[in-house]
């Protein structure tokens, strides 16, 4: 496996597909550049989700979250776009991302998404 940044989300199955568990991931050290001046932004990202036949391979969303770093993005737009992209690859019965954006301004802002798989 790749120690560089990529956008590939990699996938393994579910050994319990029968029982509803949840999995969480911590991710305190996200970075991105701010789309209007290009200056870095940090947050920590909480994804939980509710895995179905489908679990996240844990290196390559390290990697995936890499890939942001030189990448400008609006705050709620990156954490729709993650929640969108691990949806897409999972197909998970549950997804919630919460992100926290460190002070910019004064300013503090959290992003909370989630994704309900439909029947």
């Amino acid at each position: 496996m790749t120690t560089k940044p990529s956008k590939e989300i990699e996938t393994f199955e579910n050994t319990h597909p029968g029982r509803e568990y949840t999995i969480e991931f911590d991710c305190p050290e996200f970075t991105c550049l701010c789309p209007l001046t290009g200056q870095p932004d940090f947050a920590h990202f909480v994804i939980s989700y509710i895995p179905d036949e489908l679990c996240v391979e844990l290196k390559s969303l390290k990697l995936y979250l890499w890939s942001y770093r030189d990448e400008g993005a609006f705050h709620e737009d990156v954490t729709n776009r993650i929640l969108d992209d691990i949806a897409e690859k999972i197909n998970p019965r549950w997804l919630h991302i919460e992100s926290k954006w460190f002070v910019r301004g004064g300013i503090t802002t959290y992003v909370t998404v989630e994704h309900i798989k439909e029947d």
